[in-house]
């Protein structure tokens, strides 16, 4: 009778780790992508009007400079006023704008699980910069960023269930015209994930040249317009106040060929925007909501998002600094104006200053990124892999950031209030029927995977059993984490036939070789 109890007792805890082990559907998990945003408010709504008034007093009165000819006509047309070789923009221009303009769109991926809805406060991470140097932890030393080190962290980021998103993440030095770093780029990011992809190019001719390399891809111009899974991030204005020449002829030639786009304004407080932290919001703000007017002159709700990155200065070295406290709230605070305006906000937030994946690495990022996510902006750009202030990538920080990014997500889902998680008859049950612990109940059965997350590489052993285990080191971890996905994974949504005829009609510099088992 005592071994029958036994093997009673065993079969029920095998079934309950069976059950636990099983793969969840996706509304099951305990973080998805899209959770609700918005709970963090640096500026109370006095502020937010304020920063508001100020911003359309710039527009108004200030205006920008260096319109190239075809913007001037466009927002002219829509009654704004040319002045002395400043484009000014009238607040009834610029509210009739933000009330009318595209919201509540889909960027898409190559596949459709890998869409984004960012209608709403609904909130994703992904990773963006334009790092020149790879990061390697074995040596502690910087090196160049090439087009092969691009592939591998979209392979990377295409097996991280917590960074949505894949923009381009270092600029691939081993190009040498820019013709074939911008196309080049886009290839590499395209074939290295099917999740939606983000990139920049120098010159509208560029924009042309992969519209039409996109159109293979998708299978027709009409498909690719359908579903464009390739956004253009467009520094379109040199603060302060001024537009980009060249960049804003790039934004013209994606806007007319279908392609969503990240109107950026990245100021850098004390140097190129206001050293005043809300100064730097009200110009990053205004250059943005410059942006999007332009945009919908040229063609009315074309997917649009509201980027406003100003940065931060260390102001006694003039330096960059990414990972400092007043770049989280600088973020956070443009991230509550986009909820403000209901745009499809993006912000960057996760650019440490740290040079290796370290403790400092660690509570930058942690910081950074929390205050972002819960601002309310829909897009975490730079969230992953960054150090040195944007000057570095690092493979295996995009493995590290996941766990980060996973659990900073659990926090954004906040706690679910309803009458079966106030758990009443939970505790009837533990505390008068049943064994004064929750440790078999069914609810904590069904809630350790739906309500609970769990690190993919972060320990959390008791001491005894880590020592067990090796004293397995976080980086170490990583490392292998890294090695075993860039010796397994290699995606395949694009077919090797129809890559090799677009290696036949297009300049490709990445090796076929590497992008095969085994090679």
């Amino acid at each position: 009778m005592a071994e029958k109890k036994k093997r009673s007792r065993r079969g029920a805890r095998a079934a309950k780790m069976a059950e636990r082990g099983r793969p969840l559907s996706v509304d099951e998990r305990a973080v998805n992508p899209g959770m609700l945003s918005g709970r963090f408010a640096p500026l109370s709504d006095p502020d937010i009007s304020k920063v508001n008034e100020a911003v359309m007093d710039v527009l108004e009165n200030i205006g920008l400079s260096q319109a190239i000819p075809s913007c001037v006509d466009a927002v002219k047309k829509g009654g704004g006023t040319y002045k002395d070789g400043r484009l000014h923009f009238p607040r009834s221009l610029v509210e009739d704008t933000i009330a009318n303009c595209g919201r509540d769109f889909t960027l898409y991926g190559q596949r459709p699980e890998h869409d984004i809805d960012i209608s709403s406060s609904k909130m994703y991470f992904g990773t963006a910069g334009a790092a020149v140097h790879i990061v390697d932890v074995e040596s502690r030393e910087y090196r160049d960023s090439t087009l092969a080190d691009l592939y591998n962290i979209a392979r990377i980021v295409d097996k991280m269930d917590h960074i949505h998103y894949f923009q381009r993440s270092i600029v691939a030095r081993d190009m040498v015209e820019p013709e074939d770093l911008d196309f080049n780029t886009l290839y590499a990011s395209v074939s290295g994930t099917a999740k939606h992809v983000g990139s920049s190019w120098v010159v509208p001719e560029h924009v042309d040249q992969s519209l039409k390399f996109l159109h293979r891809i998708a299978g027709s111009e009409e498909a690719w317009r359908a579903r464009p899974f390739v956004s253009m991030s467009c520094c379109f204005v040199v603060p302060p106040l001024r537009f980009a020449e060249d960049a804003c002829a790039c934004l013209e030639a994606a806007v007319h060929g279908g392609m969503p786009v990240l109107l950026l304004s990245a100021g850098q407080a004390g140097a190129t925007s206001p050293a005043a932290i809300a100064g730097s919001v009200v110009q990053s703000v205004a250059e943005v909501l410059a942006g999007l007017v332009y945009v919908n002159m040229l063609k009315p709700k074309h997917p649009a998002i509201f980027g406003t990155w100003p940065f931060v200065s260390d102001l006694r070295t003039g330096s960059m600094s990414g990972g400092s406290g007043e770049q989280a709230v600088l973020m956070a605070a443009c991230g509550q104006m986009g909820r403000y305006y209901n745009l499809p906000t993006g912000v960057a937030a996760g650019m440490a200053d740290a040079k290796l994946p370290d403790a400092q690495s660690g509570y930058e990022k942690g910081y950074t990124v929390t205050l972002a996510a819960h601002s309310g902006a829909n897009m975490i750009y730079e969230s992953a892999g960054m150090h040195a202030s944007l000057l570095g990538a690092c493979l295996e920080s995009y493995v590290i950031d996941n766990d980060m990014l996973g659990a900073i997500n659990r926090t954004v889902r906040g706690i679910d209030v309803n009458d079966e998680t106030l758990s009443i008859q939970t505790m009837r049950d533990v505390c008068i029927d049943g064994p004064l612990h929750y440790l078999g109940h069914q609810q904590t059965m069904n809630l350790m995977q739906k309500e609970y997350l769990y690190p993919e590489i972060g320990d959390r052993n008791s001491p005894k059993e880590w020592y067990e285990k090796n004293r397995p080191e976080l980086l170490k971890s990583a490392s292998a984490k890294v090695e075993e996905i860039l010796g397994n994974h290699y995606p395949a949504h694009i077919s090797a036939e129809l890559d090799e005829a677009l290696r036949s009609e297009f300049n490709v510099m990445l090796p076929r070789k590497i992008m095969v088992p085994g090679s």
